[in-house]
């Protein structure tokens, strides 16, 4: 009886580690609006840059790993935005709204990152309050307001972010084949 316990269990965690982000969590799927407030002073609004390509990079001000994250996006940025990329960050963390022009002086350069409620990013992502994450995610949006891909800041493709983030973005970049 352990026996047939353990092989569904183990059945049960194979199968759930498979599934996507969340029902909702899908792609491609259409990007909800979503709010970053705090950008020059004021709140910017994700349908603004529709006709850009966009990362999404979702963060908080305190993780070792966002931080990082943001570096290498800093980096990134120069080299993507004549492409007609644009890099967004929102940090959410409970401190951002008083923490994230400190983190924006450490960690960030030429791309916009302001901040945004829990509730808000969960929103976003199709995520339920009980829904474990992990950040950053990584939010991946073609020109026509689709997002495309996504990924959360457990998986294998922030392994190696530089290389991963460039293949990404110029994957989304080529000029669709015709059928």
């Amino acid at each position: 009886m352990r026996k047939v316990i353990s092989l569904f269990l183990l059945a049960a965690l194979t199968f759930s580690a498979a599934l996507p982000l969340g029902a909702a969590g899908k792609v491609p799927r259409k990007a909800p609006e979503f709010v970053i407030q705090g950008t020059d002073g004021g709140e910017k609004l994700l349908s603004s840059y529709k006709g850009k390509t966009v990362l999404l990079a979702l963060m908080f001000t305190t993780c070792p790993h966002c931080q990082n994250i943001s570096t290498i996006l800093s980096k990134i940025a120069p080299d993507y935005t004549a492409k007609g990329v644009q890099i967004l960050g929102a940090t959410f963390d409970a401190s951002a709204p008083r923490d994230y022009q400190k983190f924006n002086a450490a960690f960030v350069k030429g791309f916009p990152c302001g901040f945004s409620t829990q509730p808000n990013v969960l929103q976003f992502l199709g995520l339920t309050p009980d829904e474990p994450f992990f950040v950053p995610v990584l939010v991946f949006i073609d020109k026509t307001g689709m997002i495309r891909s996504q990924y959360i800041g457990d998986e294998k493709f922030l392994s190696n972010p530089d290389v991963n983030i460039r293949a990404e973005l110029d994957k989304m970049l080529k000029p669709a084949q015709p059928k």
